[in-house]
């Protein structure tokens, strides 16, 4: 619940706090004042300070756009796209659909007996055991689990009704919908005879969801054999477990457990509802697979590519140890090159310069980092007869990958050896694929000739308040040289919540900003991009899940408002308003690509806490503007902090309604702490009219 009005206002963001706007569902604690002596003073202090969203308070500027085609600038075709950091449980337990949690028995160390969790029993000691060993039939996998049962199916050692065995909850249960088809697969050896059964269960284990039963013959699973079948669903439960229980004695292991839904998004093993979620916001590029992930606290844990690829069942998998937990590495790097392909996203490879957050290789001794990244290189782009070409295509795609973006290193231009290493890297990756642009951890004053790059990276983590002036930061960069990627920007601190309006606002003005500079900044995402809300590492996210919900913090759909800006005509504009600082816009001319029709969309960001009546004047436009068809969409809500959540998922999210009075000169009010676009309809030679709806909800 957010706090009571209080007045004078806190300078904690260097923002005008506003007050919650009274709601039969909010409560105001008021101490020891009388009923009476409280209403007045809420009573002044909203009055004096105008503190309310939504009060009009006559505040007037003037939006001048100049849309003439010869002073237009296309912003570049990839300016806004998304980066993915393993962190928080993004990926495993998240995007990567997998919902079995250390499927290899490896999270325990190659010394055993290890720890299995989350893995544990059904039964007791007196009749069950269990334990790792390294009997794995994988080199690069070594650790199976040995399950001994002692008891049987009758007599006096009997097993207890359902059978004894182990199960595996997922990252915090997981979802089994009804009717739904899910793929399980396992290694099973024994020199017994097996009859286990197999089973989708509540978290309890007292509701089946559903059950397979493998059964074999003395000696038929003598060596380690791969069974696998379906799992069809009859009821939903979104905290299941998987269970193998059996009530025959004898000694069973299993190696590289699995379940996957069999409806993943494109058929490529990412989880659909959250994969649908980026591919609505149109990302032009992804950058993977991390920042701090891409190194590890040492690296010994780092993630290093070639381990990442080939079956599921022979990666090794390997400790995050910058946020604490196992992957598997079903994520791997085959599957960001497909995540990017999917997306129709150009994907960004952060490669590990021989460097961790603890220890570094020196420049000397970096041959072999720099022929790895070549190496992965060739695999991505190779053609099939290539070496690392080869395993591609035996992966099941004989097409290159489109990559072109190299980021070497993260954020480590202080580092010693940093920029001896880079050129070497550089050099080679330039030697082998000119085309390659190469992005520095350095920013612009430390690259020269001798320091080349194409980009160089900026990583902006500020308050609210400062994000929203750093609308301006690219405004005196020299216009010639390096390019600008802003691969990590976020508003942190107390204003930011666990993504609240305030810092979505905040990160709009400052992306208005890259738009109007976008002449020295070429790409920029946002970070971090997921987190389950059982492993808040990092807050705040663009979009936080479970096992079986999701929704979009305020800061991801203020990215909808952007979708539409690379490659889209940028019209410089300007904005006059007295002794009212509080405003950012950017116009820009694109088109639909569901409908064909073009727009002209002007965005405002007000940041402050007054509506403003804002007059706009569109001159220069070579078609005109359509009297039908132009949409209004704002993002805004009733308190500063508001924040989204999965009991209100909907609270701050955008809302779009019809322009009635479209035209080159309008007016319009822009309501105080929002976003707001204006896109209006421009003349064309067909009859098209497009559904009132916005750009947002025609790729939702």
């Amino acid at each position: 619940m957010p706090p009571p009005a209080r007045c004078p206002l806190s300078p904690q963001s260097g923002i005008d706090e506003v007050a919650p706007r009274p709601s039969k569902r909010m409560g105001v604690r008021r101490g020891c004042l009388d009923s009476s002596l409280f209403h007045m003073l809420v009573l002044v202090c909203a009055l004096s300070q105008v503190l309310f969203v939504g009060l009009v308070t006559g505040q007037t500027a003037q939006l001048s756009v100049d849309a003439s085609s010869q002073n237009g600038r296309t912003i570049p075709d990839k300016m806004f796209g998304i980066f993915f950091e393993e962190l928080n449980h993004a990926g495993a337990g998240g995007l990567w659909a997998e919902l079995v949690s250390n499927r290899g028995f490896e999270a325990g160390g190659i010394n055993t007996p290890s720890n299995i969790d989350p893995w544990l029993i059904i039964g007791d000691e007196s009749n069950i055991i269990v334990e790792t060993d390294r009997s794995s039939c994988f080199a690069s996998n070594p650790i199976a689990l040995r399950m001994e049962v002692l008891c049987g199916a009758t007599g006096t050692n009997a097993c207890p009704s359902g059978g004894v065995g182990i199960y595996n909850p997922g990252y915090w249960g997981m979802n089994i919908e009804k009717t739904k088809v899910y793929k399980v697969s396992m290694y099973i050896r024994s020199s017994d005879s097996v009859d286990l059964a197999v089973s989708l269960t509540s978290s309890d284990g007292l509701q089946n969801l559903a059950t397979h039963t493998i059964t074999a013959e003395k000696g038929d699973f003598a060596g380690w054999t791969k069974v696998e079948f379906d799992l069809q669903s009859s009821e939903r439960n979104t905290s299941s477990r998987l269970q193998l229980t059996t009530t025959k004695n004898g000694i069973i292991w299993f190696d590289q457990v699995s379940v996957m839904p069999s409806d993943t998004y494109m058929g490529h093993g990412f989880r659909k509802d959250l994969a649908t979620m980026l591919a609505n916001l149109k990302p032009r590029f992804l950058k993977f697979p991390g920042g701090n992930y891409v190194m590890g606290n040492y690296l010994l844990n780092a993630f290093r590519w070639s381990e990442t690829i080939g079956p599921w069942e022979e990666r090794p998998g390997h400790f995050n140890d910058v946020w604490n937990y196992w992957t598997d590495d079903g994520l791997g790097f085959f599957e960001f090159l497909q995540l990017a392909e999917d997306l129709d996203a150009c994907p960004v490879w952060v490669i590990n310069d021989g460097a961790s957050l603890n220890e570094q290789i020196p420049s000397a001794t970096i041959a072999a980092f720099v022929k790895d990244v070549i190496d992965g290189i060739e695999f991505a782009r190779g053609d099939p007869k290539t070496t690392w070409g080869s395993v591609r295509a035996a992966m099941g795609h004989p097409e290159p990958f489109p990559l072109y973006y190299i980021s070497v290193g993260n954020q480590e231009c202080s580092k010693p050896y940093y920029k001896e290493k880079y050129v070497k890297f550089y050099s080679a990756i330039k030697a082998s694929y000119p085309d390659i642009k190469i992005i520095s951890s350095c920013d612009i004053s430390s690259i020269s000739a001798v320091n080349p790059a194409d980009l160089y990276d900026v990583h902006v983590y500020t308050s609210s308040g400062d994000m929203f002036s750093k609308t301006r930061m690219f405004d005196s960069t020299p216009r010639s040289g390096p390019k600008a990627f802003v691969s990590e920007y976020a508003v942190t601190g107390n204003d930011a919540g666990r993504g609240t309006l305030v810092a979505a606002l905040a990160e709009a003005a400052f992306l208005i900003g890259l738009e109007r500079n976008s002449d020295v900044v070429e790409m920029a995402s946002c970070a971090p991009l997921f987190v389950n809300d059982n492993d808040r590492g990092f807050s705040p996210d663009a979009i936080v899940f479970n096992s079986w919900q999701h929704y979009g913090c305020p800061n991801y759909w203020m990215l909808h408002f952007f979708k539409d800006s690379s490659g889209a005509t940028l019209h410089p504009l300007t904005i006059q308003v007295s002794n009212y600082d509080q405003l950012a816009a950017s116009a820009l001319t694109w088109q639909n690509s569901n409908d064909g029709n073009t727009y002209l969309k002007i965005k405002v960001v007000n940041f402050g806490n007054k509506a403003v009546n804002l007059n706009i004047a569109v001159a220069g436009l070579e078609n005109g503007i359509q009297e039908f068809g132009s949409i209004k969409t704002v993002l805004t809500s009733g308190w500063l902090r508001d924040e989204n959540s999965f009991q209100q998922p909907d609270k701050v999210v955008p809302a779009a309604s019809p322009i009635t009075n479209a035209g080159e000169q309008m007016g319009v009010i822009v309501d105080p702490y929002s976003l707001t676009s204006f896109d209006l309809l421009l003349d064309t030679n067909t009859d098209k009219y497009p559904l009132l709806e916005s750009s947002f909800h025609s790729s939702m």
